[in-house]
C-alpha cells in the first residue's frame, strides 16, 4: 500500500480506498463470526442483547474514534447500527440451539 502523500493521482488514491475498503469488510465478516461463536455461550436473550456491554462498546469506540482523529459521534453510529445487526443474527443463532 502506498502512504497518501505518495500517490501521484486520484485514480491511485481511489485504489487505495478500494484495498482498505476490501479489508475493513473482511474484518467486519471476521467479526460476524465471532458473534455467531458467542450465541454458544449465552444463557438468554437479555445475554444476547447484553445492554451494558453494548454501552461500554460504545464509549470504548468514541474513544478509539478520538485518538484516531474521527468523529466519535460519526464512529458511534457506524457501531451501533453494525451491532445492532449482529445483535439480530445472534439472536437468530441463540433461538436455533
Amino acid at each position: 500500500m502506498k502512504d497518501p502523500d505518495e500517490c501521484a493521482n486520484i485514480h491511485e488514491v481511489r485504489e487505495e480506498i478500494d484495498i482498505i475498503d476490501r479489508e475493513v469488510i473482511e474484518a467486519l465478516s471476521k467479526r460476524f463470526q465471532y458473534v455467531i461463536a458467542a450465541a454458544r455461550f449465552k444463557t438468554s436473550e437479555a445475554s444476547v442483547k447484553a445492554f451494558d456491554r453494548f454501552h461500554d462498546m460504545l464509549q470504548q469506540r468514541r474513544e478509539w474514534a478520538k485518538e484516531s482523529g474521527l468523529n466519535p459521534d460519526v464512529v458511534e453510529n457506524i457501531y451501533r447500527d453494525l451491532v445492532n445487526y449482529y445483535i439480530e443474527e445472534e439472536l437468530k443463532h441463540y433461538k436455533s440451539k
